[in-house]
C-alpha cells in the first residue's frame, strides 16, 4: 500500500537585492517631485478654494440646491400629482413664475400696465391672447365656481356683426358640454335656434299664431312644491311662486299701460290670484282675472277701499280692466297671452323661446313676449330649486342667455326696473347669466335715473367682454372699468369697417371680427381674439335672411361662407 504526502512543499525565493530596492525608491521620489511651476499653480488653487470655503454661497445658488433638494425628497414618496418619476406619470402643469411687488416709483418702466397679465386655464377656451398668442380661457360659471368673479354674471358689448353672438354661443356650447343647461329665454333674430336643435333642445315659437304663452302658469313643476315634507320649507316655495306669478303680470300690465302700477291695483292683482287659485294647483288664464275684479268680489272690493260705492270701486279698477281686455283675445296681441300654454319648459334641456316672427317694428309686443318668457325661465329654475333643496336631490345648473337688450328697454321704461329685480338674485338660485347689447348708448334712457339703473346692469357684471366700439358709443366704461388709452385705442379701432380686397374684390373682413377685450372690474383688460372651429360654423351663420335659399329648420352640413375666424 503506497502513502502520499499531500503537504505542499515550500517554495524557495530568491531574496531581493538591497541595491535595486534602494535605486527603486529613489526613482519614485524622483518621479513626484513637482517642478517649481506646478508647485505654484497648485499652491494658487488650494488658496482658492480655502476662499471659497470661506464665503457665503449665493442666493441662485442655494436656492438651486434647495430646489435639487426638493426633487430628490420628491422621489422618496409620492406627492399629490403622483410619483415624480421616469414613467411614473406625474401630472402635468405649467409652474407659475416668480413674482415680485413694488412701488409705481421702482417699477415705473413697467407700470401701469397697457394689457392684462395671462388669465387662468380656468373656463370655456375662446381663443388667443393678441399679445402672448396664449390660450384665454373664461366663463361666468366657471370663474365664479373657482373665486375667480364674486357672481355669475356677464355682458358682452359691441357694434353689430362683430361676433357677440358667436362668442356666446361658443360659451353656451361649450358649458352644456359640461353639465350646465342653457337657456335662450328670447331668441329675436333667431341666433340660437341651430344651436339648441344640435344639442336636441327644445324650440318654442311664440308669435302671433304661433302656440299660447299663459302668463299665469308657471308650469308642471308648481304644482310638485306640496310634496315637499317640510312644511315650512313648503310653505316658502309656494309663497316664491306667487310673488314670481305676481311679478309677471305686475310688470306685463305695467307695459301695457305704460306706467307703473298703483300700490292698491299690485293688491288686488295679488288678491285675485288668491282667489282664483289658492293652492297652485289650476292656473288661470287672463279673462279669468278681469272678469273676477269686474264682479266686484267682496275681497277685492274690501281691499279697493270702495266705501260701498260701486262707482268708486269701478273707478279704482279701471286700468286692470283695460289691461286684461288689451291682454284678451281682442287686444293688440291676439289670443298669444289669451289661452293655456301650449308648450312648457323641460327641466334640464337646453331650449330656447324662438319670437324672430314677432315684427320689429311692433316694441310692445316684443318687449311683452320676452316679460312673460324670461319671467316663465327664472320661475322653472327656482321652483326645481326648491325640490332639489326639499326633495334632497342634486341641483341643476342653468345659463339664462338675454339678448338683444335694447329690445326689451326701448318698448317701455318700466322694463328696467322689471330687469333690474329679476338680475339680482340669480346668484342665490344657481343661475349664470350673459347679457349683451351693441353699445352703452343703448341702455341711456329718457331720465338719469333709469340710465342709472340700467348701467348698472353692466357694472354688476362680474366679466365685461368689450368689442368694437366707437368712442362715443362707450357711455361710463372709461370710468368704471379704467381703460387705458391702448385698450381704448384697440376697441375704436376694430369698430372701424372692413376694407376692399383687391384680389377676389370682395369686402375684407373687418377688423374688429372676433376681438374682444376682457375686463374683471378695474383690473387691466385681456384682449384675445376668438377662434371658432369648422363644427361651430355649422350654426353660427346669422345671415340666413340673405341667403338664397329659406332657412331650414335643421342644421346645415358645412360651414357658412365668410364665418371662419
Amino acid at each position: 500500500m503506497t502513502v502520499l504526502n499531500l503537504k505542499p512543499k515550500r517554495l524557495r525565493t530568491a531574496k531581493p537585492n538591497r541595491k535595486d530596492q534602494r535605486d527603486e525608491q529613489e526613482d519614485l521620489v524622483r518621479s513626484m517631485r513637482l517642478t517649481p511651476k506646478e508647485a505654484t499653480a497648485l499652491q494658487r488653487q488650494v488658496a482658492q478654494e480655502e476662499r471659497a470655503s470661506r464665503k457665503r454661497p449665493s442666493t441662485v445658488r442655494r436656492w438651486v440646491e434647495n430646489a435639487e433638494a426638493a426633487r430628490v425628497k420628491t422621489l422618496e414618496k409620492p406627492g399629490p400629482r403622483g410619483w415624480n418619476v421616469p414613467g411614473g406619470g406625474p401630472a402635468g402643469y405649467v409652474e407659475p413664475p416668480v413674482e415680485a411687488q413694488g412701488t409705481s416709483v421702482q417699477v415705473c418702466g413697467l407700470w401701469p400696465f397697457v394689457a392684462g397679465s395671462s388669465s387662468p386655464m380656468v373656463g370655456v377656451p375662446l381663443g388667443n391672447h393678441l399679445r402672448r398668442g396664449t390660450t384665454v380661457c373664461a366663463d361666468p360659471i366657471m370663474w365664479f365656481l373657482a373665486n375667480l368673479v364674486l357672481q355669475p354674471s356677464a355682458f358682452v358689448l359691441g357694434r353689430p356683426g362683430l361676433g357677440k353672438s358667436s362668442l356666446m354661443r361658443r360659451i353656451v356650447t361649450i358649458l352644456q358640454a359640461w353639465g350646465v343647461t342653457p337657456l335662450v329665454l328670447s331668441d329675436t333674430k333667431p341666433d340660437y335656434v341651430p344651436l339648441i336643435l344640435a344639442m336636441d333642445g327644445q324650440i318654442i315659437e311664440v308669435a302671433r299664431g304661433r302656440g299660447h304663452l299663459n302668463p299665469l302658469d308657471l308650469g308642471p313643476l308648481v304644482q310638485h312644491l306640496r310634496e315637499i315634507p317640510e312644511a315650512r320649507q313648503r310653505h316658502a316655495a309656494l309663497e316664491e311662486m306667487r310673488g314670481r306669478r305676481l311679478t309677471i303680470l305686475s310688470g306685463l300690465i305695467s307695459l301695457v299701460l305704460d306706467r307703473k302700477l298703483e300700490a292698491h291695483e299690485t293688491a288686488l292683482l295679488s288678491e285675485t290670484m288668491r282667489v282664483l287659485d289658492p293652492d297652485l294647483e289650476n292656473a288661470p288664464v287672463i279673462g279669468d282675472v278681469g272678469r273676477l275684479i269686474e264682479s266686484r268680489h267682496d275681497r277685492l272690493r274690501a281691499i279697493a277701499l270702495d266705501r260701498g260705492d260701486d262707482g268708486h270701486y269701478d273707478k279704482r279698477v279701471s286700468g286692470l280692466l283695460d289691461a286684461c281686455t288689451a291682454l284678451g283675445p281682442n287686444g293688440p296681441f291676439s289670443d298669444l297671452f289669451s289661452a293655456p300654454t301650449s308648450e312648457h319648459l323641460q327641466p334640464g334641456v337646453p331650449a330656447v323661446f324662438d319670437i324672430s316672427g314677432i315684427d320689429d317694428g311692433d316694441k310692445t309686443m316684443g318687449a311683452a313676449v320676452q316679460t312673460v318668457c324670461w319671467g316663465l325661465g327664472s320661475a322653472m329654475v327656482s321652483a326645481e330649486k326648491h325640490l332639489a333643496v326639499g326633495m334632497g336631490q342634486d341641483q341643476r345648473h342653468y345659463l339664462l342667455i338675454m339678448d338683444e337688450m335694447w329690445r326689451m328697454l326701448r318698448a317701455s321704461e318700466q322694463m328696467v326696473y322689471f330687469l333690474d329685480s329679476l338680475t339680482r338674485l340669480n346668484r342665490t338660485l344657481g343661475i349664470g347669466q350673459i347679457m349683451c347689447t351693441h353699445t352703452m348708448g343703448d341702455l341711456k334712457l329718457s331720465s338719469d335715473h333709469l340710465t342709472e339703473i340700467a348701467w348698472g346692469f353692466v357694472e354688476r357684471s362680474a366679466m365685461v367682454f368689450l368689442g368694437g366700439l366707437a368712442e362715443r358709443e362707450m357711455g361710463n366704461l372709461e370710468e368704471v372699468f379704467m381703460l387705458s388709452q391702448d385698450e381704448k385705442s384697440m376697441i375704436t379701432d376694430w369698430s372701424a369697417e372692413g376694407g376692399i380686397n383687391p384680389d377676389t374684390n370682395r369686402a375684407a373682413s373687418p377688423p374688429g371680427l372676433g376681438k374682444f377685450i376682457l375686463k374683471i372690474g378695474k383690473k387691466p383688460g385681456i384682449p384675445f381674439q376668438a377662434v371658432m372651429t369648422n363644427v361651430e360654423g355649422r350654426v353660427n351663420d346669422t345671415n340666413q335672411a340673405w341667403s338664397k335659399k329659406p332657412a331650414q329648420r335643421e342644421p346645415t352640413t358645412s360651414a357658412p361662407e365668410g364665418e371662419g375666424w
